[in-house]
């Protein structure tokens, strides 16, 4: 069979997030509607119109060697810990290495290196700045470190997709493997910008919640009193490999990697557009080979912005309809940024390995103007055939992704 009309599977899921140091304790705590905000105590916050965040339950430096993580920055770090994961869950797959390639989305890769070495360089001056700032910094780094702990050859990759960066870097994955170019790849997001600076310029453009003495409530997709987003940290990673390849080690499969979207708006620079959002859903769609009524179960982007949220609800409905089982997981993570689509399609292929979707927190009153089968309260369960996650990010990135069982 051609590696075009082969099916790609997952093999191995890894993950580091506000709810969790791995895949278990963080799809647990989705389960159980805990919430992974909470109140910035530290003095430089003090002044800031935003004082909460989702931070990661476990901290990258328990798990990696020490002298490795002093030369990354938080973000390579995270990266790692969720590939290390999703590499071992996968039973470390004997490939060749021109074979494997790596595709890590980011939205600002080492923003917190960059900031602080300027702080060193102004406090200090440049004999003082680590020689480890570039690499530190770069992009790239998460997916150039993860390639270089697998010894995979056969590419690394960096999607910068904003918010979008995650979900982009898997339908990326899709692609490779489909035009024969991969039969594995490690794929997701990795992101750590919780900062001052962030904070501020989300604060400034009133795209942040401002619910400083209520953390774990103040992220609420869909909810009428949506005031914005929690930002959050961590990294998500999945096992994408060519069916044929994983059925010949008599690999574990978790869900299979029906289909992939990716658009661009090209119309603002930070308002989403709905074209594109359908424009996207349809192309997972086709690229899938369903039909709208196909899909069961949508894992929606749903920051909590009161617009963005709506833009979403009507693309939905206008590209799949309104029997979907809707949730946001956002409402417990916060939003991972470059990080987000790849955590969300986590929480979709698990919801379809699982037939148990997720309940929105934080839902009090559902918005009139979202049509939707939110999923609230408890977390629904039932046999899933297929579901689809959103990931859409500023400058007009939208990703869609689409999941079947295993078998």
């Amino acid at each position: 069979m051609s590696a075009e009309k082969e099916d790609v599977v997952i093999t191995g899921l890894g993950a580091t997030t506000p709810l969790g140091g791995d895949v278990a304790s963080t799809w647990s705590a989705m389960l159980a509607g805990q919430s992974g905000i909470s109140a910035i105590e530290e003095e430089w916050a003090a002044d800031l119109p935003v004082r909460i965040a989702g931070r990661l339950k476990v901290e990258p430096t328990e798990v990696l060697d020490r002298v490795q993580a002093r030369r990354m920055d938080r973000c390579e770090q995270v990266a790692l810990v969720a590939a290390r994961e999703a590499w071992a869950d996968a039973d470390t797959p004997d490939v060749d290495p021109d074979r494997l390639a790596v595709v890590i989305g980011t939205g600002t890769g080492g923003a917190l290196t960059m900031l602080g070495q300027d702080d060193v360089l102004e406090a200090s001056g440049v004999r003082r700045v680590s020689p480890h700032t570039v690499p530190m910094l770069m992009a790239n780094g998460p997916a150039a470190w993860v390639s270089i702990e697998l010894g995979a050859r056969g590419g690394a990759h960096t999607p910068v997709s904003a918010c979008a960066s995650g979900a982009e870097a898997i339908a990326m994955g899709l692609d490779l493997i489909r035009l024969g170019r991969a039969d594995v790849v490690v794929a997701g997001g990795a992101e750590a910008c919780i900062h001052p600076l962030p904070l501020a310029g989300f604060a400034q453009a009133k795209a942040h919640s401002t619910r400083n003495d209520a953390p774990q409530r103040a992220s609420r997709p869909f909810d009428v009193d949506r005031d914005g987003f929690v930002i959050g940290e961590g990294a998500a990673v999945v096992i994408l490999e060519r069916a044929g390849f994983a059925a010949a080690r008599t690999a574990r499969v978790h869900a299979r990697l029906a289909g992939a979207g990716v658009t661009s708006d090209a119309h603002h620079i930070t308002a989403a557009h709905a074209d594109g959002q359908v424009r996207a859903i349809r192309r997972a769609l086709a690229s899938a080979g369903l039909s709208p009524l196909a899909i069961e179960h949508v894992h929606a982007h749903a920051t909590s912005t009161p617009k963005g949220d709506l833009v979403e609800t009507r693309s939905i409905a206008e590209a799949i309809g309104l029997h979907p089982a809707v949730t946001a997981t956002k409402s417990m993570t916060g939003h991972l940024f470059g990080a987000a689509g790849a955590l969300g399609a986590l929480a979709a292929i698990l919801a379809v390995r699982d037939g148990v979707v997720p309940a929105t927190q934080n839902l009090d009153a559902l918005d009139p103007d979202v049509k939707l089968d939110v999923v609230a309260g408890r977390p629904r369960e039932g046999a899933l055939t297929a579901a689809l996650a959103n990931s859409f990010g500023f400058g007009g990135h939208n990703a869609s992704l689409v999941f079947t069982p295993g078998s």
